[in-house]
């Protein structure tokens, strides 16, 4: 998050824990299945930005990455220190010096801060030349407070889409974006503030249930 900001999750922490435990269904199992396949295998240091409670770490480590963490929640971080190591830190002014780490992560938050185009720019910063790095967070163009689920098959999608403000607006009540809210960020957005941080994007991805995709997420190199 950016200088100032306060940690979002930290009343929600041990919630949020519960939620993005494996045994809380297939979703999560899926969102660990696409990383592994666009980050593929290695070893040393990969970051986790914005790692939250630590939930994504057996997905990095299954692949023989070491997986470190970075959050600006310490009520995550409690939970997170249980599984990798970790820091309270900015992920726009992030802790490592210029070329040095060889991957990096960004898995469901990018909508956690209100400017992912400087996370992204801090990424490709410490991250080594050729280094890789893997985005995954929901669809830009099917995921948001523009976006109504509650008619499934049928998702119907508003002018809002345009929005790039923060918003707690959910056609779900219970669930995360109710509770933290989230700055919507355009697909084209996405991929201009990729192309910006001198990320390369080598391969995208989309998954979902029943043909929508609820989930983006691309592997980007350092140039």
């Amino acid at each position: 998050m950016t200088p100032g900001m306060t940690a979002l999750y930290d009343e929600h922490a041990d919630w949020y824990n519960d939620f993005m435990s494996p045994a809380a269904g297939p979703y999560i199992q899926r969102v660990h299945a696409t990383i592994q396949d666009l980050l593929g295998p290695g070893d040393g240091p990969c970051l986790d930005v914005c790692c939250g409670t630590g939930a994504h770490a057996p997905a990095l480590a299954g692949l023989g990455w070491t997986p470190v963490g970075v959050d600006l929640s310490p009520g995550q971080l409690r939970h997170a220190a249980q599984r990798l190591p970790v820091a309270v830190a900015d992920a726009s002014a992030l802790p490592f010096a210029d070329s040095s780490l060889p991957a990096a992560v960004c898995v469901l938050a990018s909508t956690d801060v209100p400017d992912y185009a400087a996370v992204l720019r801090e990424t490709a910063r410490v991250l080594h030349p050729g280094g890789r790095f893997v985005h995954l967070g929901v669809h830009p163009c099917f995921i948001g407070a523009f976006a109504d689920w509650s008619d499934r098959p049928r998702i119907v999608v508003d002018e809002r889409y345009a929005d790039r403000s923060r918003s707690f607006e959910a056609w779900n009540p219970a669930g995360v974006r109710a509770r933290v809210g989230a700055w919507h960020i355009p697909l084209a957005d996405l991929l201009n503030a990729t192309v910006a941080a001198d990320l390369r994007v080598i391969r995208t991805v989309e998954t979902g249930p029943g043909g929508i995709p609820d989930l983006f997420g691309f592997v980007a190199v350092r140039n």
